[in-house]
C-alpha cells in the first residue's frame, strides 16, 4: 500500500488536447530545488494516471508563481504542447489578471511601458529573482483598469484588472509597485524586499501581517483566451475566497487556503 499526496485544484475545462485548472495559492506548479512538496504537476499526474498509461503526457503551458492563484493551461500530449507553445511565442493569447493593490490610483485606466530587469544586473541584490524598473531593461508593457476602490481598517485599497502585453518575470508586480500601488501581500515588491528576507528567516509573523496584510500576494489569473482549432477558446476564474474576503473587509487568515490531504492506494 503506497501513500500519495493529493492537492485540491479544480479542473474547469478539458479536451483530448488540453486541460485547464484553477490553481490555488501557495501551491507550486513544478518541483523546486528544495525539500519535496506537493506540486500542481504531481496532482495532475495522479488525477490523469489512467490517461498517462495510455499515452498522455501532461505539460504545463502557462506557469504561475507559487503565491499567484488562477488559470493554468496544461497540454495533454506533445503535439498540443508544441502548438500551444507557439501560440504564446507569437503573443496570440490574451491574459487578464486581478490584483488587490494598496491605495486608490488617480486614473481609472493607465498604461505602464517601463522596462524591467533583474536587480542584480545593476547592483548588489540579496534576492536573485527580484526585478526592478530600469531604462536599461527589456521592453515591457501592461495596461491597467481600476475595477473597484474600497477601504478597510488598514487603509485604502483597489481591485485592478491587469492586461500584460509582454511576459516578463514579475511584470505586473513590478509595474504596480513602480506606480506606487504595490500588490497587497507582496513580500518582494511592497518595499525593497526586506519583507521577503524576514519571511524566509522567521516565517509569517504578526509583524509581517501588520505590514503586508495577506500571507500571499493578492494576484489572480482570471482570464485566458487562446486561438484553437480554427476559433478561440476562453476560460474565466473568479477571485478565490481569501481575496474576496479581503475585499469584503473580513478578518485576514494567517495562511492561504490550499487543501492538501493524503490517501492510501
Amino acid at each position: 500500500m503506497s501513500l500519495q499526496v493529493v492537492v485540491d485544484f479544480q479542473v474547469i475545462a478539458e479536451s483530448p488536447d488540453w486541460i485547464v485548472v484553477n490553481k490555488p495559492a501557495p501551491l507550486i506548479v513544478h518541483p523546486a530545488n528544495r525539500k519535496p512538496e506537493p506540486t500542481l504537476l504531481g496532482g495532475i499526474e495522479i488525477l490523469f494516471s489512467y490517461e498517462m498509461e495510455n499515452g498522455a503526457c501532461p505539460a504545463i503551458v502557462t506557469r504561475l508563481d507559487r503565491d499567484t492563484s488562477g488559470i493554468v493551461l496544461v497540454a495533454m500530449h506533445t503535439a498540443a504542447a508544441r502548438e500551444l507553445g507557439m501560440v504564446f511565442e507569437r503573443r496570440e493569447a490574451r491574459k487578464e489578471y486581478l490584483a488587490l493593490v494598496h491605495g486608490w490610483p488617480e486614473m481609472d485606466e493607465w498604461e505602464c511601458r517601463v522596462p524591467i530587469l533583474r536587480a542584480g544586473e545593476i547592483g548588489t541584490s540579496t534576492i536573485w529573482v527580484r526585478q526592478i524598473a530600469h531604462e536599461g531593461g527589456k521592453p515591457c508593457s501592461t495596461r491597467f483598469l481600476v475595477e473597484r476602490r474600497f477601504e478597510r481598517v488598514e487603509g485604502r485599497f483597489s481591485l485592478v484588472r491587469c492586461f500584460p502585453e509582454t511576459g516578463r518575470m514579475h511584470q505586473l508586480r513590478v509595474h504596480l509597485a513602480h506606480g506606487g500601488h504595490p500588490i497587497v501581500g507582496d513580500k518582494l515588491y511592497s518595499g525593497d524586499g526586506a519583507e521577503y528576507i524576514e519571511w524566509m528567516r522567521t516565517g509569517w509573523t504578526e509583524d509581517l501581517k501588520s505590514r503586508l496584510h495577506l500571507p500571499r500576494h493578492a494576484l489572480h489569473a482570471a482570464v485566458l483566451e487562446v486561438p484553437w482549432a480554427g476559433g478561440k477558446v476562453e476560460w474565466r476564474s473568479d477571485l478565490p475566497p481569501d481575496l474576496a474576503n479581503f475585499m469584503a473587509g473580513a478578518e485576514v487568515a494567517d495562511t492561504p487556503g490550499v487543501v492538501i490531504w493524503s490517501r492510501h492506494d
